[in-house]
């Protein structure tokens, strides 16, 4: 009798541990928003219609002059959680991102890094010679709360 039991018992302790197990993350539905970029101020707007996305980079102007630069994706895909895009030169400057977006549980959209876009972004601008100088960096890009707008 105390075998039966026992066994009962370790098959519900085994049952209840798998149960409990949270599934694999599964990318967001809608990725549409805006997110963080580099610097305080400035920010990604991506727009997800269907599985077609879109977007652009607001950004400081590199000559310390107090304007902003807006540079529209040349291309960008979304496929199950995976991004990728690349921005029109600005400036001389251009940006490739290639990463992921994922939700961070816990939160809601109301909150700031409800999802978080994390990748490599690789910042393109001439050097010296006239030659393309590609910079990557890892970064996290959150977004911005439901219903905040980012000084400009």
């Amino acid at each position: 009798m105390k075998e039966r039991l026992l066994l009962v018992f370790v098959a519900f302790f085994v049952l209840t541990a798998f149960a409990q197990t949270p599934a694999p993350d599964a990318p967001p539905q809608d990725i549409s928003g805006m997110y963080t970029f580099l610097h305080e101020g400035e920010f990604v707007q991506l727009t997800l219609n269907g599985s077609v996305l879109s977007g652009f980079i607001s950004r400081f102007a590199d000559d310390k002059q107090d304007r902003f630069v807006d540079q529209f994706f040349n291309k960008a895909s979304w496929n199950n959680g995976e991004l990728a895009f690349d921005t029109r030169k600005a400036d001389g400057v251009w940006y490739d991102f290639k990463g992921t977006a994922k939700q961070t549980p816990g939160k809601t959209a109301q909150q700031e890094g409800f999802i978080v876009l994390a990748g490599t972004l690789t910042q393109h601008s001439p050097g010296a010679d006239g030659k393309d100088v590609a910079e990557p960096r890892q970064v996290e890009f959150q977004s911005f709360a439901a219903d905040e707008v980012p000084p400009k």
